[in-house]
């Protein structure tokens, strides 16, 4: 006698809801690439460049993944990434900005 496979639902706070979203996980893992870069370039005085567009181009593609999202574990990484790349951004604007003095 085969009895039907019943999906119950889990308790577990990264729990998906069972159906692929490549548009979002792509999303997620760019912010997440992104903010990382944003975050570790910021403690570099002479990268600011680099950090602060990569932290705005993090910061504009978390918020689109967050307006997008439809699971728990997406909008968490999102928002750690959304964390790393604001920071970055923020400092890389304190140490010389997004053209580093080209437009003085």
């Amino acid at each position: 006698m085969a009895q039907a496979f019943q999906r119950r639902p889990s308790s577990s706070l990264f729990a998906t809801d069972g159906k692929p979203h490549p548009l979002q996980d792509t999303l997620m893992v760019v912010t997440l690439v992104l903010g990382a870069l944003s975050f570790i370039t910021a403690q570099f005085h002479h990268l600011h460049l680099l950090s602060s567009w990569s932290g705005l181009i993090g910061i504009i593609t978390g918020a689109y993944g967050q307006y997008i999202s439809e699971t728990t574990r997406e909008r968490t990484f999102l928002i750690v990434g959304l964390g790393a790349s604001a920071v970055g951004f923020f400092l890389g604007m304190a140490h010389g900005g997004l053209f580093g003095g080209v437009f003085d």
